[in-house]
């Protein structure tokens, strides 16, 4: 007996320790539809909170603190009464930066719009990576494992690898869905889910995914002991955006790194003497010229 209790309080010591890859708050604002109870709507956010935090996304053990945060916005615009919804859905993610609190920004998808998916309250959200058998499900599961992509990128050089092959089987089965041109090459926008994966996964755009792990792990994670160390390495990994412009001007990662990561960049560099702000200034004025925060980093007066 006693052997049993010990072993029971072992099993749920573990599951206190360990848990599921995601961190992830979901918000699913609907303003826009009136008269409409409000209980369908908790309901569904409910559950995809629920699908996003319960689920295993990988193999690996995640302690609690490792768990990586995320949040999904579905701003719901349009609902016909039954079971179909359209809107547009936003999607952000961070790490944590070693020995610090300070939450980086991995992931700043602003708004994906004409999301149409299917929900009917109380049936279970179903998903299998083999197959596409609801679009609100391979929609969340090619968003988390772009996601947990980034995070294993940002910790080891291209580690997310896995993770966007399983994002980029998700979108070759749910092309067959004729009601959302996201998924396809052909679809009303270069800036897509097609074209996310298929940058990310493409050589030409292996230069970013190599900019997550030297700016993270070996520049910002390096601050916090040696700040002139890690603010040089973010500065080296700064010439791989720009090695990625000089091949792929139109490069639609390269837009999503820059908008995730240029209001950090500055302030990063408020604190550098003058000739580093300038190599970091010159490269981004070249990349990304009409982006109102690249002239900040220069006439920011450094502080003493």
């Amino acid at each position: 007996m006693k052997q049993a209790i010990v072993f029971f309080i072992s099993i749920i010591t573990t599951l206190n320790f360990y848990s599921q890859e995601l961190n992830c708050r979901i918000s699913t604002p609907h303003s826009q539809i009136q008269g409409t109870n409000d209980e369908l709507f908790r309901s569904l956010q409910k559950d995809l909170y629920e699908f996003m935090n319960n689920r295993k996304w990988t193999n690996n053990i995640f302690s609690n603190e490792e768990r990586i945060e995320c949040q999904f916005q579905i701003n719901i615009k349009e609902f016909n009464g039954i079971d179909k919804f359209k809107g547009t859905i936003s999607v952000q993610s961070s790490r944590t930066v070693y020995n610090t609190n300070y939450k980086s920004t991995l992931l700043n998808f602003k708004e994906e719009k004409d999301f149409q998916f299917s929900y009917t309250e109380g049936v279970a959200l179903e998903f299998n990576e083999s197959t596409h058998l609801n679009n609100l499900t391979s929609v969340l599961a090619y968003y988390a494992y772009i996601i947990i992509g980034l995070d294993y990128d940002s910790y080891g050089m291209l580690s997310g690898t896995e993770y966007f092959q399983k994002a980029k089987s998700i979108m070759h089965n749910a092309q067959s869905d004729p009601d959302d041109q996201s998924w396809q090459a052909f679809g009303n926008s270069r800036k897509n889910r097609y074209y996310l994966i298929e940058n990310l996964t493409s050589n030409d755009n292996s230069g970013l995914r190599k900019l997550y792990y030297k700016y993270h792990r070996l520049g910002l994670d390096v601050m916090s002991e040696n700040i002139e160390q890690g603010r040089n390495q973010i500065v080296n990994s700064l010439q791989l955006m720009k090695t990625v412009y000089n091949r792929k001007p139109d490069s639609y990662l390269l837009s999503i790194v820059i908008s995730s990561k240029m209001k950090e960049i500055v302030k990063i560099f408020s604190e550098a003497p003058m000739p580093e702000k300038r190599r970091v200034y010159n490269i981004l004025k070249e990349i990304a010229p009409t982006n109102i925060d690249v002239d900040n980093i220069i006439k920011m007066p450094r502080q003493n």
